[in-house]
């Protein structure tokens, strides 16, 4: 006997998202297809507050001076941080780093906490921020809702609870990272903008981190180049396929979109989306659709040349080598 799981996995196939973007003049589409999925994601439920910064303390390293500071992304709801400016280099562009579905951002800062960190970050590409400074930017990695300093601990993130509870307020957890990385370049702009450049704002992240991106990457203007990391990948094959964490779904959303249509909606901005050939669980074949989809639209107003798809030999992590010259080749003629 077929199970409920397997019936509902079967009826995802079927369905065809109704507000996927099909070929009509982008802009127009986007004003209508991002106010959807601002509902989607209840972001009309955050409300602006004082960030109130606060920065606990500044480090000289051999290569970066290193920030440490907090906001407040919402009512009674602060934001931590570590920015990392590079010596040497006046406003330099800036990359928000966001690490995946792990114990925290010391993962991102290449700082092991945990007995099996150094394997992760070493394994993976995932100290965002070490290579992001030794690439010439001030890196910011933001401690994600349920990370680590933000709900997790030793053992991992802890999102279920607070996802769940989200849900209940119509509210989604992705709609909150969203808020925060919101937030945090509104702390860029008031706060640090005579140390960077806010002007060349870029996020990246792999995974957990790589959703957050793209769909930042779908609301947010100010982000000019988003580095999305094995995360891109139609829902069919992935969060609606196999066992994912909570923090993915957004109710409702595949009856309008794809994550194509989340690529679709990032545009004009540069788009590197990273996938690994083995990567089961965004697999491959379901990450090209979705990329193929998403420069098609790029293609239809003549800026084909704004996306790639970096392919990296190997399966669920970032491919730093593979992936950073696209960066410099689009930040550079910006």
């Amino acid at each position: 006997m077929k199970s409920a799981y397997d019936n509902n996995k079967e009826i995802l196939k079927k369905v065809i998202p109704t507000m996927s973007y099909n070929g009509e003049p982008i802009d127009d589409w986007k004003k209508t297809a991002r106010k959807r999925l601002s509902e989607l994601l209840g972001m009309d439920k955050f409300c602006k507050v004082d960030t109130d910064l606060k920065i606990e303390f500044e480090n000289k390293l051999d290569n970066a001076k290193e920030i440490r500071f907090t906001f407040q992304s919402e009512e009674g709801y602060r934001v931590p941080c570590h920015m990392f400016i590079p010596n040497g280099i006046d406003n330099p562009p800036v990359m928000i780093c966001l690490q995946g579905h792990s114990k925290g951002m010391h993962i991102s800062l290449g700082r092991p906490k945990y007995e099996d960190d150094a394997e992760k970050i070493n394994g993976g590409d995932r100290d965002f921020c070490v290579r992001a400074v030794k690439e010439g930017f001030a890196a910011v990695a933001l401690e994600q809702r349920n990370f680590g300093e933000c709900g997790g601990d030793e053992t991992g993130p802890k999102c279920y609870e607070s996802a769940m509870t989200a849900l209940l307020m119509g509210r989604t957890t992705i709609g909150e990272r969203v808020w925060d990385i919101s937030r945090l370049i509104d702390v860029l702009e008031i706060g640090f903008s005579n140390m960077v450049d806010v002007s060349k704002i870029c996020c990246m992240g792999n995974s957990g981190g790589g959703t957050t991106t793209a769909y930042v990457a779908a609301l947010e203007d100010r982000v000019v180049l988003a580095m999305p990391s094995c995360a891109m990948c139609t829902f069919k094959d992935s969060i609606g396929a196999m066992y994912h964490c909570s923090c993915n779904y957004v109710p409702k959303i595949a009856n309008y979109f794809d994550m194509g249509d989340l690529m679709t909606m990032a545009y004009p901005k540069f788009f590197v989306q990273v996938s690994g050939v083995e990567d089961r669980i965004f697999p491959l074949f379901g990450a090209e659709e979705v990329f193929k989809k998403g420069k098609s639209a790029y293609e239809s107003e003549g800026f084909g040349e704004r996306c790639t798809l970096v392919k990296g030999n190997g399966g669920h992590r970032f491919y730093a080598d593979d992936a950073w010259p696209f960066v410099h080749k689009y930040m550079d003629s910006v």
